[in-house]
């Protein structure tokens, strides 16, 4: 059902891939960045590690909210990890650490996970999921590996690739929602919402990309 009182959208995540994804559904959230330090949480599985790290993001942009009469405020926390190998790759230590696992991955698959924490803070309510689609590798060169990691992208992201960027040539297929590798599935998001006993439509805002109106439904 719609919300009849003004909904807000925190988004606990420094991504600009995460928020161009929410703004191209519709949706304009708020950034808080919750400087969550990854490496103290430890797991051998992919999905528990990468749920575990999105609900400590959310909580700690949490901490820093306070609830307000007028205002339903929801907080996002997300994500990725890849599991390749049976490995767990998060961003790569540095630009060797990069190629080096592009070495191993072109050619081949892997399993991209993304956590999504999504809490409530005026109904002090939450829903959790982890989304995972299988990512394909292109057998690429030693030359496009060293053009690649040279720019930089491989090493702001988790497992080293992109979808929606420069990586994304080096890509022959997904199985899964796009939004996962990118960082925010939005099938998954509307589903979190929906235990929430909220719609993804209550979050569009009144201008949508192209500049058309959205008209709530009464």
């Amino acid at each position: 059902m719609l919300n009849s009182v003004p909904l807000r959208l925190v988004l606990a995540s420094q991504s600009p891939a995460r928020r161009k994804l929410l703004q191209a559904a519709g949706i304009e959230p708020d950034v808080l960045v919750s400087g969550v330090d990854e490496s103290q949480v430890v797991s051998d599985r992919a999905e528990e590690l990468c749920l575990e790290l999105a609900r400590l993001k959310a909580q700690a942009v949490l901490s820093r909210l306070r609830a307000t009469p007028d205002e339903r405020t929801l907080v996002l926390g997300c994500d990725s990890v890849l599991a390749f190998d049976g490995e767990i790759l998060g961003k790569p230590a540095d630009a060797a650490d990069a190629t080096r696992r592009w070495e191993r991955m072109r050619g081949r698959s892997g399993v991209l996970h993304t956590g999504h924490c999504l809490i409530d803070v005026t109904h002090e309510a939450r829903a959790e999921a982890v989304a995972s689609t299988t990512v394909h590798f292109a057998d690429i060169s030693d030359e496009e590996i060293a053009a690649y990691v040279a720019t930089g992208e491989p090493l702001a992201v988790a497992g080293a690739f992109t979808i929606d960027g420069l990586g994304g040539p080096f890509l022959t297929g997904i199985e899964g929602d796009p939004g996962t590798v990118v960082g925010l599935s939005l099938p998954l998001l509307r589903n979190l919402l929906g235990e929430l006993d909220l719609s993804i439509a209550d979050l569009w805002t009144k201008v949508a990309p192209g500049g058309q109106e959205i008209e709530h439904l009464d």
